[in-house]
């Protein structure tokens, strides 16, 4: 196997801590060492650790929408595989032991002068809203297919919320079951 850049190594690195420690409470220090660089090629990479972060960010939103779209692939219709996205949160939640989401845990961490990762976390909650706005249009059978995917993306981001909350993934059930009652 080929053995990771120092980029790749910081990013593997920092992406582990800010998802499980959070982002005010990783320094650039324990990046640093914990990935196994110098700091002088850490700051050859990333002027900052808000572009670690944005960095971070933008693998993980190619990462969790490429799963996404693979879990919901088996579904053979738009309106399956909108409601199909509660079982792949039930699958990634479980899998983190309801860590939550990246974006809504950064931001709540996130001081407030830090566009860049804010710009993220919009950038990744909007993709993931014109994805649900594409699928319900595509089903052809809905009057206002924006406003359908708004409540639809509503229920995503509040029962990820409340399984982090709970550790449990009843709140994702509950959603599925109120987002089949939309899309009828």
């Amino acid at each position: 196997m080929k053995k990771l850049g120092v980029k790749e190594r910081i990013i593997i690195t920092a992406s582990d801590l800010f998802y499980n420690q959070g982002f005010n409470q990783t320094g650039i220090n324990q990046i640093i060492s914990e990935a196994g660089v110098a700091k002088a090629s850490m700051y050859q990479h990333f002027r900052s650790k808000e572009d670690i972060a944005v960095a971070y960010l933008t693998a993980r939103h190619s990462m969790w929408m490429g799963k996404l779209k693979d879990c919901v692939s088996v579904q053979n219709t738009s309106k399956g595989k909108v409601i199909g996205c509660f079982d792949y949160l039930i699958e990634w939640l479980c899998e983190v032991n309801f860590r939550g989401c990246g974006w809504q845990n950064i931001i709540t961490d996130l001081p407030k002068d830090h566009d860049k990762i804010r710009d993220q976390a919009i950038y990744h909650k909007n993709d993931l809203r014109k994805w649900i706005h594409t699928l319900l249009k595509e089903e052809g059978k809905y009057p206002k297919p924006e406003e359908l995917g708004d409540e639809v993306l509503i229920l995503i981001e509040g029962a990820i919320i409340l399984s982090q909350i709970q550790k449990e993934k009843w709140p994702i059930e509950v959603a599925k079951k109120a987002c089949i009652k939309l899309l009828i």
